[in-house]
């Protein structure tokens, strides 16, 4: 059967004309960020408030997938599957093109697109390329270091963290660049401005100007929302007739977006009716089940436990893991596996993904980030809970949530002696 190519002018966002009639949902697996902005507090999460940085849970790849299968089947309209934070989504590169890889070839007729800061963007633009992915909004907020400075804190590229003026050049010199890389690529770019009184509003236009001489395609001038807790707390949002006057300056330079809604990190639904509150049910209870494989080739369930009836290991800890299995009338012992030595790092997981190979999930009382990366990349979900194994069997095989049974969610710091050793409580490694 041919393949029919997404139409990229039904993106609601670049056509105020597919606004109305064209939904978008954003899917949020990118938690950590490379920066600090002073305006950005993402702690706080009301279902009613609608501004970027803001998510009710944080999905892996696969989770995302299950939930916009949920999601598309009650909203038919959706035209545009999107990652927006609620970090940056190249601070969490292999989540983000993984769920677009996932995206694409399961729906291979939407839409793909990305909003990040730019930081570290650009090496990752031929991939997105490949995947199909047709446009990007990149955020920025100032072209001269002198200002930017004062809207960033720090920046962190690489390993490396980079504070002051030198955070605003480097910032902006990674902005450039991802800019005419995406161009190069022939992805439509839009840029998002922060409008923070007293900060950058004599300057917007400044970035308009710069932005479209690198070939972007649509400006956004985005009023402040202040935060609580952060720099910028004390400031007033910006008024109409202020956002009015800077767009009007800006679009000597670049065409501009008037639609904008802030959308959430976890946004579904058209541009102007929002429907993250109502699905807040199923993105969470997406974000605690472990989704089973289509192929029906891993019948059984790696377990971390002690005696065999809890759930009560730290994956990271055990030196050996339990096989179950459905039986009549409940579930049965198969067998017990040795996991791999620990010193190994991220090798110690994929060996253990390759010997799990038949299971399509793994219970744990606790397990790092990293190990849970890991095994999720190769198609086996990690369900961090406590309680009797019994039960988290039942979740998975029938496919219910397991969120009443979660003890914290992976990737949360964990330490504390057990069995005469220590957990290094970073919740990345345990490896």
């Amino acid at each position: 059967m041919k393949k029919v190519a997404p139409d990229i002018s039904a993106h609601p966002c670049f056509n105020a004309e597919a606004s109305g009639c064209r939904g978008r949902v954003h899917l949020p697996v990118a938690p950590k960020c490379n920066i600090q902005c002073r305006y950005c507090n993402r702690k706080y999460d009301c279902v009613n408030e609608s501004r970027p940085g803001v998510s009710s849970a944080v999905l892996s790849p696969r989770q995302a997938v299950h939930y916009l299968e949920t999601v598309r089947r009650k909203v038919p309209s959706l035209a545009v599957a999107g990652v927006a934070g609620p970090g940056d989504p190249f601070a969490n590169v292999e989540e983000t093109l993984e769920t677009m890889s996932l995206v694409r070839h399961r729906f291979p007729d939407m839409l793909l697109c990305v909003a990040s800061n730019g930081l570290e963007l650009a090496p990752h633009v031929p991939a997105l390329a490949d995947l199909g992915c047709t446009h990007v909004s990149v955020t920025v907020n100032a072209v001269d270091p002198t200002v930017g400075e004062k809207l960033t804190a720090w920046v962190r590229k690489g390993k490396r963290v980079h504070r002051g003026r030198r955070a605003a050049e480097v910032l902006l010199q990674s902005q450039r660049e991802a800019v005419q890389e995406l161009k190069g690529h022939g992805i439509m770019v839009k840029i998002n401005c922060i409008l923070v009184p007293g900060i950058n509003d004599h300057h917007v236009a400044e970035v308009a100007r710069e932005m479209g001489t690198l070939g972007a395609d649509l400006f956004n001038c985005m009023p402040l929302v202040p935060n609580r807790d952060t720099p910028f707390a004390h400031l007033e949002e910006p008024d109409e007739e202020t956002v009015r006057r800077i767009r009007r300056e800006a679009a000597s330079f670049m065409v501009q977006m008037n639609h904008c809604t802030r959308c959430r990190a976890d946004a579904v639904g058209l541009l102007g009716e929002d429907r993250s509150a109502e699905f807040r049910s199923e993105l969470l209870r997406a974000s605690f089940s472990a989704t089973p494989p289509r192929d029906g080739l891993r019948p059984y369930v790696a377990v971390a436990s002690h005696e065999g009836i809890l759930v009560n290991r730290h994956l990271g800890e055990a030196d050996r893991l339990q096989i179950w299995a459905p039986a009549e009338g409940g579930y049965r012992l198969v067998e017990e596996r040795p996991t791999p030595p620990r010193g190994t790092g991220d090798e110690r997981w994929r060996t253990l993904a390759s010997r799990l190979r038949d299971c399509r999930a793994l219970l744990a009382n606790a397990a790092g980030e990293n190990p849970c990366r890991v095994l999720e990349q190769e198609g086996l979900a990690v369900v961090v809970m406590e309680g009797l194994i019994a039960d988290g069997l039942e979740a998975v095989y029938q496919g219910r949530s397991v969120r009443p049974l979660a003890k914290r969610r992976p990737g949360a710091a964990c330490s504390g002696p057990r069995e005469g050793r220590t957990c290094g409580g970073d919740g990345l490694g345990c490896g």
